[in-house]
């Protein structure tokens, strides 16, 4: 089930129990709080209710061994598409989800629905979007065909093109409560003490998928190490030249992934204690690790220059001395 996203579960399910699903619904808030989960449930329960017989559980579950379930936990779904950024030849994901993953949809909508009249689309995430890749799906969404269903995962809502925005019925997606990321948390990670648990969830910020990753990849200690360039500065860029050191290399890949998420939600959260000309910093520099976070994967900036880059953004926000 969907921890703490009955709002969104629910309005999704009131549309499809009264079969008037809107054509394509954009998946909206922060990371790793469920919304690529919930398209992929909610996608597999509208194909499996249209393929019959009618799913008696609530909205999104599905049996596992249902037929329509087995189909698209194998990848072999002919009525079903999940798009995201592709994995390149020399290692590592391509920048953006290109044009040409967006025209070959055009293979399936062009023929009649093989399992029943239903057809469903997943765009994991729709912020990855090239320019031209989201020009040619702003064409299918303002031509849809009928019965088909285009599940939009957005992490950026604001960054996506105004047209797509307003072609799509919108389901918030909301940071998850400490007492069900606790609970949730306590059951996926059984080995933790509460402490843990309770640290663990602190530092995810109502994402689930931030607070495994730190259980997965130890980023306790990489958090404690921005919090103290944050509050102490790195005048003798040591602290910088460390991380770039740790991070920088090809095996650390998903630390890096992870650093570039966990840096602006940790000025953020500090921000929220500071006052006066040190919380406008901590804002200015929220705003630009923010986007060099979010620009560096999509460029293929170099590592570890990035990791000192944003080192120096955060220094930029202790006290003066």
């Amino acid at each position: 089930m969907i921890i703490g996203q009955d709002r969104a579960v629910d309005r999704f399910a009131a549309a499809w129990e009264h079969r008037r699903l809107h054509h394509a619904w954009l998946l909206a808030g922060p990371r790793g709080v469920g919304k690529a989960c919930f398209a992929r449930m909610a996608a597999t329960r509208v194909l499996a209710d249209a393929a019959g017989p009618l799913v008696d559980q609530p909205m999104p579950l599905t049996p596992t061994e249902h037929p329509i379930a087995r189909l698209l936990a194998a990848g072999s779904h002919p009525d079903f598409r999940w798009l995201q950024r592709l994995e390149r030849p020399a290692g590592g994901l391509a920048r953006n989800i290109s044009v040409d993953q967006i025209r070959s949809l055009g293979d399936l909508l062009s023929v009649t629905p093989s399992m029943s009249p239903w057809r469903a689309i997943v765009i994991d995430a729709a912020d990855d979007l090239e320019a031209s890749a989201a020009n040619a799906l702003l064409k299918m969404l303002e031509e849809p065909p009928a019965n088909t269903v285009f599940f939009l995962v957005s992490h950026a809502p604001g960054r996506l093109l105004p047209t797509i925005r307003s072609r799509c019925r919108r389901l918030d997606f909301a940071a998850i409560a400490d007492d069900a990321m606790t609970s949730l948390l306590s059951r996926c990670c059984p080995e933790k003490n509460i402490a843990d648990i309770q640290r663990m969830a602190q530092l995810a910020g109502g994402s689930v998928g931030r607070a495994l990753a730190i259980a997965e990849l130890d980023l306790a200690p990489l958090e404690a190490e921005i919090e103290a360039i944050l509050r102490q500065g790195d005048a003798d860029n040591m602290r910088r030249a460390k991380l770039a050191t740790s991070l920088g290399g090809k095996g650390a890949a998903d630390r890096y992934a992870a650093f570039l998420d966990l840096v602006p939600s940790v000025i953020a959260r500090e921000a929220l204690a500071m006052t006066g000309e040190q919380r406008g910093r901590a804002l200015d520099a929220y705003a630009k690790a923010r986007e060099t976070a979010v620009l560096a994967p999509r460029l293929s900036l170099d590592p570890g220059a990035t990791i000192f880059q944003l080192g120096t953004i955060l220094s930029s926000v202790a006290l003066p001395r």
